[in-house]
């Protein structure tokens, strides 16, 4: 499915459930719910999630300051002669990989970051870390469309915000979940279970088609009926 369809399907049904089993539903939950219903597509560097977390502008920004350091190698003789060259040329040529390669790039560099230096404030900086470099190694719909990588997801919310009541994890483990069984829609469906080779997928659908949008646009109408009905037994409960 589109990162559209994802966002209202997982946000939508996954607060509604939520209202409608009697949890506050707080702007943390929609903020985890908002994040685990396109959370999967990490390992698609141009998904909506990436797109709009590394923007094009951000990228352009990276290149210019990737050009800057090359020329400040160069021309300090950081690197004595002719490997100072050597290093300016190499920078200069990262600078224009292809936007999908430097997403992949920069989300791989955060992953270390977390893993080696934000362990020491929390040490659930290391997994999420570790979990970030994975994403960037693993083809697209691999490891993170699988029940491993929503029990990884729900077990890091759980463990950074149990504190704070169910709801946060709660709704971003089902957010989650529900992005996986959406693509399950698809031709190609997903892997939920490897290295086991069964595929779960209903074949009601291809994304980027006519029909594929037909699907999307019932299903985002059967969420829109059920955050209604949540509203409603919202109000009259008070």
């Amino acid at each position: 499915m589109m990162g559209r369809a994802h966002l209202i399907i997982g946000t939508g049904v996954s607060l509604s459930v939520l209202a409608l089993s009697g949890h506050e539903v707080t702007p943390a939950a929609v903020a985890a719910a908002v994040v685990g219903s396109l959370l999967p597509d990490i390992d698609e560097p141009n998904s909506m999630l990436v797109s709009r977390a590394l923007p094009t502008k951000m990228l352009r920004l990276v290149q210019l300051l990737m050009i800057g350091a090359a020329g400040w190698v160069f021309f300090t003789h950081m690197a004595p002669p002719p490997w100072n060259l050597v290093l300016a040329l190499l920078m200069i040529s990262a600078s224009f990989m292809p936007s999908r390669t430097m997403r992949k790039a920069i989300i791989f560099l955060i992953g270390i970051g977390l893993a080696w230096y934000g362990e020491a404030y929390a040490p659930w900086n290391y997994i999420a870390g570790c979990l970030l470099i994975i994403c960037t190694l693993v083809p697209h719909r691999g490891l993170t469309h699988t029940v491993y990588g929503t029990v990884a997801w729900a077990a890091l919310l759980y463990g950074t915000t149990r504190l704070h009541g169910d709801s946060i994890w709660l709704a971003g483990g089902m957010a989650y979940l529900l992005h996986l069984l959406a693509d399950s829609l698809t031709n190609n469906g997903i892997k939920p279970l490897p290295p086991f080779k069964w595929k779960l997928r209903f074949k009601l659908m291809s994304t980027g088609t006519r029909k594929g949008a037909k699907v999307e646009n019932v299903c985002i109408a059967l969420t829109a009926v059920l955050v209604v009905i949540a509203l409603l037994r919202y109000k009259h409960l008070i």
